[in-house]
């Protein structure tokens, strides 16, 4: 029988009392994935894992230790604590770390309105396989394509409990269904490939497998012929596939963890303008069949809506508990945490602000410039916010594609790209990022 996640953690703690642990919170993880991968209309591949994680943090005082295992049983668990007890000891003092205060937690929430769990049944794999056939099928139809190269289905279902010895005790679970594709044109040097994909948590969400692997299709023709562009400065739009990305170092940036440390291009920019006068990027953990959705955080403060940056001001950092007492603040409910390591702050559903037009609008208006609808590698100064990153897309003129590009870099600093994006209309609602396109004026791009 599958263990309870919300027994697991209550027998972690017992087994920290019993070890002479002053505090303790623990975490357990239940999960269930299966998937399955066709090629060339034949399976290729068909998976089912099934397991169980569990985490303990110790305090002493003001040391900590955490240690993980997959074994259930009572000796591991006596195990585990006696070791987290004597590697608290030995651990470096730290003022800021601590449970919260039992006033502070969370006692009650609604779970219900979250819908983060589809009540249907688990997909058979012979359903996830047929729904593979059909998308790679699509893929292969569209003229152009040679194959594919991985067209795959999933299915995962996920259940985490925590519980602290200050008396929170609180879990939910998460469903979760999938598929991707990734299709290939042209052969040797002349070979290009492009990907997409769908994930929702409720199977009735998820688009079409005829439709991804179409899409995924179209993406890859039209990089077939891809060529290196002009260097020098100009706009670049970064599609609403790869925008988010943009989002994510502003975040990283006001995470309590850099800002703490002082190693972060934000750390004077509270109050400040960080995007364009009218913009708003707000957090949602309570929002309705959002991926990253949870009622309370990772140390049992209920979670809430905030809006990170008003009008473009940025208005608070992203903080956990021992981030917000070494800052003066109060933390946000932002913590985050995996069994084997201690909480750190991090965000859940975002969105910014949409603008009123279409990326075809926008392209038109930037005239000649850069498409970008991929990126790989980075370079980001984490205390100066010099980006550079390389790239591939389409090379627009007089406001059209007029040929794809790849190898190439995009540099500039994102402090005043932030600053100046313009956001297009496209920003799909289902996505932990809600982001559009956006494009940015006069960065550096390198290339033949």
């Amino acid at each position: 029988m599958t263990p309870d996640p919300a027994d697991l953690t209550a027998r972690l703690l017992e087994a920290a009392r019993a070890a002479g642990a002053e505090a303790a919170d623990a975490v357990a993880v239940e999960a269930t994935s299966v998937s399955v991968a066709v090629r060339d209309g034949k399976l290729e591949e068909a998976e089912r894992a099934e397991g169980v994680e569990v985490g303990l943090r110790v305090l002493m005082g003001q040391r900590q230790a955490c240690v993980a295992a997959s074994d259930t049983s009572a000796d591991t668990f006596a195990m585990m604590a006696e070791r987290a007890v004597a590697m608290a000891r030995e651990a470096p003092e730290d003022p800021w770390i601590g449970l919260a205060d039992p006033s502070e937690i969370a006692t009650e929430w609604d779970l219900v309105a979250l819908d983060l769990i589809d009540p249907g049944p688990e997909p058979a794999p012979a359903a996830l396989e047929e729904a593979a056939r059909d998308c790679e099928a699509a893929a292969r139809a569209v003229p152009g394509i040679t194959r594919t190269d991985r067209v795959g289905a999933g299915y995962s279902r996920r259940r985490l409990h925590i519980a602290a010895s200050n008396g929170f005790s609180g879990g939910y679970g998460r469903t979760g269904h999938g598929i991707s594709c990734t299709a290939i044109t042209g052969d040797g040097t002349a070979m290009e490939r492009d990907h997409f994909g769908d994930s929702r948590l409720h199977a009735a969400d998820l688009m079409a497998p005829s439709e991804i692997g179409r899409i995924a299709a179209e993406r890859t023709l039209a990089r077939a012929g891809a060529r290196q562009p002009k260097t020098g400065r100009f706009p670049v739009l970064f599609d609403e596939r790869v925008a988010a990305s943009l989002v994510s170092h502003l975040l990283g940036a006001i995470s309590g963890s850099a800002i703490a440390r002082g190693a972060s291009w934000a750390r004077g920019l509270l109050g400040q303008p960080v995007l364009p006068d009218g913009l708003d990027l707000t957090e949602n953990p309570l929002r309705l069949r959002g991926p990253a959705s949870r009622p309370f955080d990772a140390e049992g403060l209920a979670t809430r809506p905030r809006t990170i940056v008003a009008g473009g001001i940025l208005t608070g950092w992203t903080l956990d508990l021992a981030t917000a007492r070494k800052l003066g603040l109060a933390s946000t409910a932002s913590a985050a945490r995996g069994p084997a390591a201690p909480p750190s702050p991090a965000v859940s559903n975002v969105a910014l602000t949409q603008g009123t037009r279409s990326p075809a609008e926008l392209m038109r208006d930037m005239g000649t410039g850069l498409l970008v609808t991929s990126m790989i590698g980075a370079t980001i100064n984490p205390t100066t916010g010099d980006y550079s990153r390389g790239a591939a897309g389409l090379w627009i003129e007089n406001g059209e594609p007029a040929y794809p590009v790849n190898e190439l870099t995009v540099a500039g600093n994102l402090i005043g790209m932030l600053r100046s994006v313009v956001p297009a209309n496209d920003a799909r609602p289902h996505l932990a990022s809600v982001v559009p396109s956006l494009l940015v004026e006069g960065l550096t791009i390198a290339g033949g």
